[in-house]
């Protein structure tokens, strides 16, 4: 299966699972005129619609005394869209929403409760370890998840072994990591793609750090000690150990995954999302995965990923929990799981996953993501993080090139975007 890299934030959505907030001719009560369900989300293309459209006829199988509308658009028109639906009160009573970005939208969602969740037929429980974070903010819920992802570390192993260089594996720490690298940089070649996107650049920088950019609370704390040093050494992998490239433009948001895709580098890090189609790659070398490392043996990794949620104004609630309990049911999972489309978020569901894996990379495959996913922690926001990485992706140029300190950086964000 192969799949178009996507930006950091579309990526982590699945491909399914993001929506769009665009309720049309529904009134401000989300939904149709005649009592119709209206559910948002995106779709990239026809297989996507395809694959949605599988998922609302199993929600209306489920339900069929109720009418439910799939409408989509493609997730550039998203944001824009589900901004002016919020401000209006006409967003749809089942829209999508992404764990990046829910920070921004919170004031469209409702509160899901535990009688909610009895509602819609759902509990905690159905859902794999940490993937019920996903959607919360501040420690309240506001969906659940679709599906989940964490990030990991791929490696060329061709090109490893060409350098003598060792394999990363599950339990491999950050002096493996940097031996690695080190080894692997030569001919021409670099040992690690740096990355670009918030995600893809963080995930070293945390794991290392043993903390999120961001307090359980919601507060920034870019100038914490410990993440400045992790994200400092992390800036330095350029500059200091020459072990990575510097990085072109600022436009080049996909750096690391495209060095890495081209042979140009023998390591990056990326998302779950990818990971079969980086083994089965059109370069055509060898390709492995494996955790991120760890750090005086402790490892933290975010989860990520989409879901659903229930509009403040939708009207027609539990008949839109009904909608979502079903979207989110054992055989909706079932459906994305076997077809591998992305990691189904309940748990029961997952091994389906593996199960349609090549056979030649799936004992991979599940080795990693099992000890990939066992220390996450959901991704903690602030009200204006959204803001935080659009200015803080540019001047990673300048941090990668030697003519901006890492520290600088995050300490101007943090002046600028702290609540």
């Amino acid at each position: 299966m192969k799949k178009i890299r996507m930006g950091a934030v579309a990526a982590i959505a699945g491909v399914a699972v993001a929506m769009t907030g665009c309720a049309g001719s529904g009134g401000a009560s989300g939904s149709g005129d005649d009592g119709t369900i209206v559910v948002d989300m995106w779709a990239g293309s026809a297989d996507d619609t395809k694959a949605l459209e599988a998922q609302i006829k199993i929600a209306q199988e489920q339900n069929p005394d109720l009418k439910i509308e799939l409408r989509t658009a493609p997730w550039g028109d998203f944001f824009t869209k589900l901004t002016t639906n919020m401000a209006s009160g006409n967003m749809a009573c089942v829209t999508g929403m992404n764990s990046g970005m829910l920070s921004s939208y919170t004031d469209g969602f409702a509160e899901l409760s535990a009688a909610d969740l009895k509602t819609a037929g759902l509990a905690e429980s159905d859902f794999a370890p940490g993937a019920t974070e996903i959607l919360k903010n501040k420690g309240t819920m506001y969906g659940l998840p679709f599906d989940v992802a964490t990030m990991l570390v791929y490696f060329n192993a061709d090109q490893l072994a060409a350098s003598g260089a060792a394999t990363p594996a599950p339990g491999w720490t950050f002096d493996d990591f940097e031996a690695t690298a080190k080894a692997a940089t030569s001919n021409g070649k670099a040992g690690f793609a740096v990355g670009m996107g918030d995600f893809q650049w963080q995930a070293l920088p945390i794991a290392k750090a043993g903390l999120q950019p961001v307090s359980a609370d919601g507060e920034l704390q870019l100038t914490d000690k410990k993440f400045v040093e992790a994200a400092t050494w992390y800036g330095d992998l350029v500059s200091a150990q020459k072990v990575a490239l510097p990085v072109a433009s600022a436009s080049d948001t996909g750096w690391g995954e495209n060095q890495y895709s081209s042979g140009n580098a023998a390591m990056a890090v990326d998302g779950t999302w990818n990971a079969v189609s980086y083994l089965d790659n059109e370069s055509g070398f060898a390709a492995g995965m494996a955790p991120l490392p760890s750090e005086g043996g402790e490892s933290l990794s975010l989860i990520l990923g989409s879901g659903f949620g229930i509009s403040k104004t939708c009207e027609n609630k539990e008949d839109a929990l009904k909608v979502l309990g079903s979207l989110l049911s054992a055989d909706a999972q079932d459906y994305i799981a076997s077809s591998g489309r992305s990691y189904p978020a309940r748990a029961e569901s997952q091994p389906l996953y593996f199960e349609s894996i090549d056979e030649k990379y799936r004992a991979q495959v599940e080795e990693v993501f099992t000890a990939a996913f066992e220390n996450v922690q959901g991704q903690y926001v602030s009200d204006n993080w959204s803001k935080v990485g659009t200015y803080v992706q540019p001047q990673l140029v300048s941090v990668y090139n030697g003519q901006e300190t890492m520290a600088k950086v995050l300490e101007s964000a943090q002046q600028q975007f702290a609540n």
